[in-house]
């Protein structure tokens, strides 16, 4: 029986309901859940895939019916699949940064070329002849003296796709944010990389049906023996938008307020 399970450490986690807590709110998925509604794109993904976005989901919170986590594979026409994609929505990265105790704020902009001069813009606003060269953020936490200070440049993760190409200055300000973010609060948010930073990803959106949710939550609990064993994970990634279908109705709980 002991190596069997060596074998197979992940078949608890896939075959059965994990439930774990989200403000509030009790969450249950299961291996057959995620693969079924959980993922877009058009390659299958592993059992370890799997088994990565529901202990994301676990041990960092988040819950994947409220669009806080989602699990994303393409197939590759040149090559093998790249691995799946674990992408943070950035609703879930900013309320996880925002109820740390001493946080204290941020300002953010971005970074253009006016006239041959470098100038640091607050917001996400420009003239027209400004050329965009990057994005800078700042983030207050109440127990230091200094702000933790990014600054990014646009060429690194501009990879000229999707809402880039419309809204530049809004996806390199965000960017420059969650940077910044990641930086004053390593312990809260080490794990955690969007999409902007990546640029890998185009718009995605999942549709997740409100009876699937009840399903899941009315089966039997049944915690595995990993539920002691803290993943590491490696990468994270955020959706540039996702709308949510009409049928869903959960209601996220508001983040506290934050400047701008």
């Amino acid at each position: 029986m002991a190596k069997e399970n060596y074998s197979d450490p992940n078949g608890k986690l896939l075959n059965s309901i994990t439930t774990f807590e989200v403000n509030g709110e009790e969450v249950k998925l299961s291996g057959n859940i995620i693969r079924d509604y959980l993922v877009s794109g058009n390659a299958e993904v592993t059992d370890q895939e799997i088994i990565m976005f529901l202990q994301l989901c676990k041990y960092q919170k988040l819950n994947p019916f409220l669009n806080e986590a989602y699990l994303v594979k393409f197939k590759n026409t040149k090559g093998p699949d790249k691995p799946a994609q674990i992408i943070v929505s950035k609703e879930a990265f900013m309320k996880r940064a925002e109820t740390h105790e001493q946080y204290d704020g941020f300002e953010a902009g971005v970074i253009v070329e006016r006239g041959g001069e470098i100038i640091e813009l607050e917001g996400a606003v420009s003239l027209a002849t400004d050329k965009l060269l990057g994005g800078w953020a700042k983030v207050f936490r109440k127990d230091r003296n200094r702000p933790v200070s990014v600054r990014i440049s646009e060429k690194e993760f501009n990879k000229r796709q999707s809402t880039w190409n419309t809204m530049p200055l809004t996806m390199m300000r965000k960017t420059a944010v969650v940077n910044a973010m990641r930086e004053a609060f390593p312990d809260n948010l080490g794990a955690m990389y969007t999409e902007e930073e990546q640029g890998a990803l185009q718009n995605t959106e999942t549709s997740v049906q409100q009876e699937i949710k009840q399903n899941a939550n009315a089966e039997m609990l049944d915690i595995s023996s990993q539920q002691n064993e803290v993943p590491n994970f490696k990468e994270v990634r955020e959706p540039e938008h996702v709308e949510m279908p009409p049928k869903y109705d959960e209601q996220q709980s508001t983040p506290p307020a934050r400047p701008y």
